[in-house]
């Protein structure tokens, strides 16, 4: 039977294999991406007798589809993300993978190649026993979930569709502190770009300026938070957000700006649909911006509906039962916002604290390990 120290060991080596999404790569981490990990990955589920298919999304840049067939017709997908975020600003050596205090350290270790590294050590030990896990089990390693738009599990909620692939239930691997995740918000995201006309700061009545106008752009947008602050949630997921979190303008000092770049990110609660409330906020921003120009573009796609599963669905309750935990929401976002209408049931679920994620010191428990093995070995058996 695997064990947590045999889990350590594994997923110590899955960190030191570097997976840095290339949006956010530096000197630190190189701009492979997650090419070798994605390889490693498909070895090694190959070597556990897998059916493995690697999906190039983007050039050098695979998903990996590892099928481990079940005793039923019943299946199961676990979604785990290869991309880490970046490392640039972390204070120890990202790639360790050093196991001190009971800890893995490393960049990835809880987000979320520790669900790697326990599913692995399952499928092993069934494999070592002569067994088959009841369900299918289709353990898949996806792409571009830190940033990208999420655009790993789109590819492979449309490999399903192609390969005519059916799903009964899948999870999505975050850290949870292994509470199963019944739903979090969606999101839309605004490309704003301000047309104004170059002037002498010494004469602004001959411009128009873009800073001014974004400036505008930003107080309506904060204006609209304050209204969304007012609605009474229809969820426990909560209402809607919106916020400006980037801003580029200006060209010197004495120059009225003809130019001004913005970034907003709207928040969507559940029964939001990305379309009205991307051509709500475009009104929001053109009314604001005049007398100047703007252009609204939507970031990364179409923007993505909120995730919300039934809490009393049999995955949530059963995850949460061998668990002792309660189910509950989240307030990042992760691939099940692609994921609608693939499955039956959806759910959010690993080992280790969303806490832990993206510090300048990443790790996870050994124990949650432990406690995340022994959970899928009984899901895996049911």
């Amino acid at each position: 039977m695997a064990n947590a120290a045999d889990m350590a060991v594994l997923l110590q080596e899955i960190v030191r294999i570097p997976s840095v999404n290339p949006l956010q790569a530096g000197p630190k981490s190189g701009d492979d991406g997650e090419t070798a990990v994605a390889e490693w990955m498909a070895d090694r589920c190959a070597g556990l007798g897998a059916h493995v298919t690697l999906d190039d999304v983007l050039p050098g840049r695979p998903n990996v589809y590892a099928r481990f067939d079940g005793s039923t017709d019943r299946s199961i997908a676990i979604d785990v993300h290869l991309d880490t975020v970046g490392v640039e600003h972390m204070t120890d050596d990202p790639f360790d993978g050093r196991i001190e205090d009971d800890r893995v350290y490393g960049r990835g270790s809880v987000d979320t190649k520790a669900t790697l590294a326990v599913l692995l050590e399952m499928l092993g030990e069934f494999r070592d026993a002569g067994e088959q896990p009841t369900p299918t089990v289709h353990l898949v390693g996806t792409i571009s979930e830190e940033v990208g738009g999420l655009i790993g599990a789109m590819r492979y909620a449309e490999w399903l569709g192609e390969t005519g692939t059916t799903l009964d239930q899948i999870i999505v691997a975050e850290p949870t502190m292994c509470a199963p995740v019944f739903g979090h918000k969606g999101g839309v995201g605004l490309q704003i770009v301000v047309h104004g006309i170059a002037a002498h700061s010494s004469k602004p009545h001959l411009g128009r300026n873009a800073i001014n106008g974004a400036a505008r752009i930003i107080a309506a947008l904060e204006a609209e938070q304050a209204r969304l602050d007012t609605l009474t949630p229809l969820t426990v997921v909560g209402n809607g957000t919106v916020s400006v979190t980037t801003i580029a303008g200006g060209l010197a000092q004495n120059i009225v700006p003809d130019r001004c770049e913005l970034y907003a990110g709207r928040r969507l609660a559940p029964g939001e649909d990305p379309a009205v409330i991307f051509e709500q906020l475009r009104a929001i921003v053109r009314d604001a911006a005049l007398p100047c120009e703007v252009d609204v573009e939507l970031s990364y796609g179409r923007g993505s509906a909120a995730f919300y599963q039934d809490p009393s669905s049999p995955l949530v309750r059963g995850l949460a039962e061998l668990a002792g935990t309660e189910p509950e929401t989240a307030t990042y976002g992760s691939n099940a916002l692609k994921y609608p209408g693939v499955a039956n049931e959806i759910v959010i679920f690993g080992p280790g604290s969303i806490d832990q994620a993206h510090k300048a010191v990443e790790w996870v428990d050994i124990a949650e390990l432990d406690r995340a093995a022994g959970i899928y070995r009984q899901l895996l058996r049911r």
